[in-house]
């Protein structure tokens, strides 16, 4: 099969590989679309130790069911599917509890396995879900990036009379936004430097800015919580001096590896502050659900390239991508 390889930073090739052999509990997926995830393109500039050329990355993704393991019921040959691409034990007390994202054992198609930019990927069977008929391939898509959106906003508690800041207008930031509306809240702030991402921000109905102080002055400070989608330490900083006194702070941006934080101040004003990596199995089915009743739509911001154009999307990411909110590739 056909596949895109990276094999070093900044080198992505489309190279012949032999499809996946499943296991009994395993699905064989004819993908269709995968989308390119921020994470990957650090990956692809050497930056993300899990990522260790030579390696199929892609776990954004969805397709068609190709083949059954023996164990496997309630899928059929033909199905249109997506996956949770966090492979996870299933028994420890992570995943026995709703944290499966927490898991010892967990590993991610993409990264500590071959992943979706790809014909054929191999998935554990208890992490596909079937679409809807009226759901698209490129929706199907979504619903990993949509699920760490729904996770951040579960950690932080949302309700519909919440101020709401997000730092970063990529897709999870996006996503982000999208989900909070669900969850009722109007007042969402969207940070971001990036003008053409910002446009995007005010057709999904959130207000955009580049700094604080181009806002109304009701709308500067004392945030109910605040979503760091950036990771940077800057961002990390502007966070926590952003929200009000009890407020809650998620970072879930994985830019730099350390910062330095306001500790005391954090301390005086009691922020709440708390990590958000992906997301559960259960964030990952509300996902899929709320794709399925039309409560996100990223899609007029979609840009679709065939695979073997993987590279050159790459690139055309890292260097400022316009109005698009996320590439994917078409198989």
């Amino acid at each position: 099969m056909k596949a895109l390889v990276y094999e070093g930073p900044r080198m992505m090739n489309i190279r012949e590989v032999p499809i996946p052999e499943i296991k009994e509990d395993e699905v064989l997926i004819r993908v269709q679309r995968a989308g390119i995830c921020g994470s990957e393109l650090s990956g692809y500039l050497g930056h993300n130790s899990l990522r260790k050329p030579p390696l199929i990355m892609g776990h954004e993704f969805s397709g068609v069911v190709e083949q059954l393991g023996t164990q496997v019921d309630g899928l059929q040959v033909g199905d249109r599917v997506t996956a949770n691409p966090l492979v996870t034990c299933g028994h420890c007390r992570y995943c026995q509890s709703g944290q499966s994202q927490l898991c010892g054992e967990r590993n991610l198609l993409g990264a500590h396995r071959p992943g979706a930019f790809a014909e054929y990927v191999a998935v554990p069977a208890r992490n596909v879900y079937r679409l809807e008929d009226h759901v698209s391939l490129e929706e199907g898509a979504f619903a990993e990036p949509f699920a760490c959106a729904i996770h951040v906003c579960r950690l932080l508690t949302l309700t519909p009379t919440d101020r709401l800041l997000i730092y970063g207008a990529g897709p999870i930031g996006l996503f982000a936004l999208q989900a909070a509306q669900v969850y009722g809240l109007r007042d969402i702030v969207v940070m971001d430097l990036n003008e053409a991402r910002l446009e995007i921000v005010k057709e999904l109905g959130g207000i955009a800015a580049t700094s604080l102080e181009q806002l109304e002055p009701s709308l500067r400070g004392g945030f109910d919580a605040v979503i760091d989608a950036v990771g940077a330490e800057a961002t990390r900083r502007n966070s926590v001096q952003a929200a009000r006194p009890g407020g809650r702070v998620v970072f879930t941006g994985l830019h730099e590896a350390e910062s330095k934080l306001p500790v005391n101040d954090m301390i005086r004003s009691e922020t709440v502050t708390m990590g958000a990596f992906a997301y559960s199995q259960n964030d990952f089915e509300t996902a899929s659900l709320w794709i399925g009743q039309g409560r996100v739509n990223m899609l007029p911001w979609v840009e679709t390239a065939p695979l073997t154009e993987g590279s050159m999307c790459f690139e055309k990411l890292i260097s400022g991508p316009g109005k698009v909110a996320k590439i994917i590739l078409s198989l």
